[in-house]
């Protein structure tokens, strides 16, 4: 036992000093390496209030509450446009769309997502896949996952195929199973454009 300790320690000595070797005979230019594929997830929350018109993924469902937001409060879509602009660490949406600026006051989310989808393009990016998850009580959203599917599809210029949209219900547990609230998940690739 001894002997093998001592030969893995001088095995993890060694493999160190190549890899400092290594490290240090390379000038690595970051800014230049060209990566074929980006990873980028999102989360967004809004509360839930009586009167207040109901945007899910791009579409208005029919409920007596609806979100408090700066804008239309469609979570999921929000939670999408952080995962692309997280996926190319180009920040948040907070940063590129202020909830202090009049400008999105009220604003459709699906400008917001097309301008973010803009700005990926011009990054040399293209959407791969999404996978998007929505938590909500009440009401149910299996009815309209497929024109959600296919409003996201059209404003990212992608594929039906390249487009996952879920819902689920918390069992009735937390802010979301009270009612109070919706919450929404985003995952992404970004693939390099040809």
């Amino acid at each position: 036992m001894k002997d093998q300790r001592e030969s893995a320690a001088d095995f993890t000595s060694k493999s160190t000093r190549d890899s400092e070797h290594n490290n240090s005979s390379r000038n690595y230019d970051t800014n230049s390496i060209t990566m074929p594929f980006r990873i980028g997830s999102g989360y967004d929350v809004h509360a839930l209030a009586p009167g207040l018109p109901m945007w899910v993924c791009g579409i208005r469902i029919d409920h007596e509450k609806g979100c408090v937001a700066h804008s239309d409060g469609d979570a999921p879509l929000h939670a999408l446009c952080d995962a692309m602009l997280g996926a190319l660490a180009l920040g948040d949406i907070g940063k590129h769309f202020p909830d202090t600026s009049a400008k999105y006051k009220g604003i459709d989310s699906k400008i917001l997502l097309k301008e973010v989808y803009n700005l990926i393009v011009a990054h040399g990016y293209r959407i791969g896949n999404l996978d998007i998850t929505v938590a909500l009580q009440r009401p149910k959203l299996a009815p309209h996952i497929e024109t959600m599917r296919s409003t996201i599809a059209t404003i990212l210029n992608c594929p039906l195929t390249s487009v996952s949209v879920k819902a689920t219900t918390t069992e009735k547990l937390g802010f979301v199973g009270r009612e109070e609230g919706i919450e929404a998940y985003a995952m992404v690739m970004l693939v390099k454009s040809l």
